[in-house]
């Protein structure tokens, strides 16, 4: 396939020279200081014991601390060692009759955290894609089994047979109904003055009125309750949608429909999101190319169930009656619809430039949120990540597969087996499992794969769909998205970039996906809880990117995958800095240089050059002062909280006492906390695990900082505790909103009195029996 016509490119790439120049500086003037910092706490350990005193343990815990953010650190600076941007050129695609087909992948498991109607809108999002209608296929899994998604796809898919028809003849940009009918939306059709126009879009939006209605009279109908609203063990259920409809629409291009849910059984891992996208990778390997075989393999399902309706269910089956085969896989969380309907055609222009397709795995756009506020208070939308590092190893060999809004080249997540054809076939038994028929499917392309009858095609797809398939075969070891993780994404992209694959960071001026962002302090901190565990246990197994990375892949992209994975070691330095300078301060034991010894002036760079550092690359990506301190609270709070526990959680799955899970992210809106979010008022209803820690750090800098102050006036030895009393201020004016929280606020969003007061005076307790046991001792 011609990647272009004539010689033109369909991408560039430009490294960011300017960026790169401040990087590359910063870098040698604060690893410089690093370098007269880790003199100054070497040279304490060789003086002269009745010099060093009693101070020996916390000069010892608080150097280790600066190690580990020392080496933190410069993992980090990999990011920032070639950052570049790139520009795509769609037009210069080929024909439409030449661009490969896309599957794209949908996954949902709770219809009460992740609403129908947002899920529905992301189903017809995806069908609205800008992209050849024969050549698009979309898959919805339903991990849940849930009635209430099965009902929404069917009247989706009704609904879609208005809504694509007006899409294209308006060419609108935005293909999600919500946000399209939305208030806030602008109306970015070239028809916008037309009366005809406007007549059809205000049919439409009472057709999708109609729509939403149906599901919620679905669900109050039913009297759906919390516990029976999914299933949790269940057969499969696979429904094809068809197009034989009756309704005043006619000869509309409708893309597959396809809605999944997988086996499930009592004591049968199934291996979360991982394990529902390798069963939409095998299911759909199997390719039926003829329309006319597809409605006549239809007919032949049809006499095995007694479903009158349009929409064949086939029980005790995975695979349904037509399944694509794509090359190209587009993965969509449930809630994130697509916002521009290009992102197949940008994702081309990488996937057919023949300079880099062959080792191209996956092009990765960044996640981006429809319901984020001007200061962003919990970081929600991730700005370092998707504005900073992923274009950083987009200078090396391309960033981490994110877990969503990527497409992904499907024959990379074979291994290095698919190539072997049929000469081989027990050997790829043992790695794609027992279907000869799956297997042959690894290297056809739009032929068809059962001729063998009826027979064979009802066995064939029961055989795949089973519990059992994947026992014994190298599913999620070394084929499809890896099972070791509960952060899938990143395992698989990083296997990918070990064995040699390389990936691609997209972000037009655009936002091509929008997902819904998590707005109250509780969900972000049970988020990061589960992301940060599953990182820090990569970083803790076999496949550590020091030491597997190192050596299968460049090492600035190991040190980059290292870097996340040892992230949630800022917890440690954290709580060390929040507590051991802070007790020497309440007993007079300095841990820093004083103010006239030429080290303070090391200290004090470091402490600015890190803040100002930030600040600049904050600046850089469209934020404010405002997000600027708001990405500081973030992430101290998270640092004392979810970075602690997930390290802790990894490390006890690591020794067996604790197993692996997944709950998935509240997508539900709720109007009370959405309100708190959008006037920056932190929302702390959250678990006590999470407040408790706070308001005890908290309650230690405010009564070490009082007692120190209290010194410095009554002593006059503040030359001798400056930082610490400035370490002990510095803590306490970043953490403003946890007191405002406690004591000045009266909302719902306020720390509860009780919990506060009890574990201020828990603290406080502590504070006096510690210092009594110094006094004595």
């Amino acid at each position: 396939m011609e990647a272009s016509q004539g010689t033109l490119p369909l991408n560039t790439c430009h490294v960011q020279k300017p960026l790169l120049i401040i990087n590359r500086l910063h870098m040698l003037l604060h690893s410089t200081a690093l370098g007269f910092l880790f003199y100054y706490r070497v040279r304490f350990l060789f003086q002269n014991p009745e010099n060093r005193g009693s101070h020996l343990l916390p000069w010892l815990l608080v150097f280790a601390s600066e190690i580990i953010l020392s080496f933190i650190w410069f993992l980090g600076q990999a990011y920032r060692w070639r950052p570049v941007s790139r520009c795509v050129f769609p037009e210069r695609l080929p024909g439409d009759d030449k661009l490969p087909a896309v599957d794209v992948f949908i996954c949902t498991a709770d219809p009460i955290k992740e609403p129908t109607i947002e899920v529905m809108n992301t189903v017809l999002s995806s069908m609205a894609l800008d992209y050849p209608q024969e050549k698009l296929h979309v898959y919805l899994s339903d991990d849940g089994c849930s009635p209430i998604t099965l009902y929404g796809m069917r009247k989706a898919f009704e609904f879609a047979r208005w809504w694509l028809p007006f899409c294209r003849r308006y060419r609108i940009k935005n293909r999600c109904p919500k946000a399209y009918f939305s208030s806030v939306e602008i109306d970015d059709s070239d028809f916008v003055r037309s009366s005809l126009y406007m007549e059809d879009k205000q049919k439409i939006k009472g057709k999708y009125e109609a729509f939403k209605e149906d599901i919620q009279t679905f669900i109050k109908d039913k009297a759906f309750s919390k516990d029976s609203i999914t299933v949790g063990d269940h057969s499969p259920v696979i429904e094809v949608m068809q197009e034989n409809i009756i309704d005043d629409v006619d000869n509309v291009k409708m893309p597959l429909l396809v809605y999944v849910s997988r086996e499930r059984k009592p004591f049968s891992p199934h291996h979360f999101k991982a394990g529902a996208l390798n069963a939409l990778v095998c299911c759909t390997t199997i390719h039926l190319s003829s329309k006319s075989y597809i409605q006549n393999l239809l007919y032949k399902l049809s006499k095995y169930n007694d479903s009158t309706t349009p929409f064949i269910k086939i029980f005790q089956l995975r695979v349904s009656a037509v399944m694509s085969n794509s090359p190209y896989i587009l993965v969509l969380d449930c809630d994130m619809f697509c916002n521009d309907a290009t992102s197949a055609r940008y994702a081309m222009c990488f996937h057919l430039d023949p300079k880099i397709s062959s080792t191209l795995a996956f092009v990765q756009f960044p996640q981006k949120f429809h319901n984020i506020s001007k200061n962003d208070i919990y970081d929600s939308q991730l700005r370092s990540l998707f504005t900073l590092q992923w274009q950083g190893m987009d200078g090396l060999k391309g960033p981490v597969l994110s877990g969503t809004g990527f497409y992904m080249k499907r024959v990379s997540l074979y291994g290095n087996h698919a190539n072997e054809g049929r000469t081989h076939m027990l050997p790829l038994q043992e790695y794609f499992g027992s279907s000869n028929e799956f297997i042959n499917s690894l290297t056809q392309n739009d032929t068809s794969v059962f001729s063998s009858g009826q027979n064979t095609l009802l066995e064939e797809p029961h055989l795949l769909v089973s519990c059992r398939y994947e026992i014994g075969t190298k599913w999620g070891q070394d084929v499809g998205f890896l099972y070791d993780s509960v952060v899938e994404d990143f395992l698989t992209g990083f296997i990918l970039h070990c064995n040699g694959w390389t990936s691609v960071f997209c972000e037009p001026s655009r936002p091509q996906f929008l997902g819904t962002a998590t707005t109250n302090l509780n969900d972000v901190l049970i988020q990061g809880t589960r992301w940060y565990s599953g990182l820090f246990e990569n970083g803790i197994s076999k496949f550590c990117p020091l030491i597997y990375g190192s050596l299968r892949m460049p090492l600035l992209q190991s040190l980059c995958f290292a870097e996340l994975t040892y992230f949630p070691l800022y917890c440690l330095p954290l709580w060390c800095f929040a507590t051991i300078p802070q007790l020497c301060l309440l007993n007079g034991i300095p841990l820093y240089p004083k103010v006239t010894d030429p080290y303070f002036i090391i200290f004090l760079f470091i402490f600015v050059s890190s803040l100002s550092k930030h600040l600049l690359e904050v600046f850089l990506t469209g934020g404010t002062l405002q997000k600027w301190i708001n990405e500081q609270r973030i992430w101290m709070m998270k640092s004392t909280t979810c970075h602690l526990y997930g390290c802790l959680d990894a490390l006890l799955k690591k020794i067996g006492i604790r197993e692996a899970s997944f709950l998935p992210t509240n997508k539900a809106e709720d109007d009370e906390q959405t309100l708190l979010y959008q006037i920056d008022k932190y929302n702390f209803r959250a678990s006590n695990i999470f407040i408790v820690p706070m308001l005890a750090l908290l309650t230690i800098n405010i009564c070490c900082l009082v007692v120190g102050v209290y010194r410095v006036i009554l002593v006059g030895d503040w030359g001798k505790m400056l930082i610490q009393n400035v370490l002990a201020g510095f803590i306490i004016t970043v953490n403003y909103p946890v007191i405002e929280g406690a004591v000045i606020r009266k909302d719902k969003g306020r720390i509860s009195q009780s919990v506060a007061i009890h574990a201020i005076l828990a603290t406080m307790f502590l504070l006096a029996f510690y210092k009594l046991v110094l006094v004595n001792v």
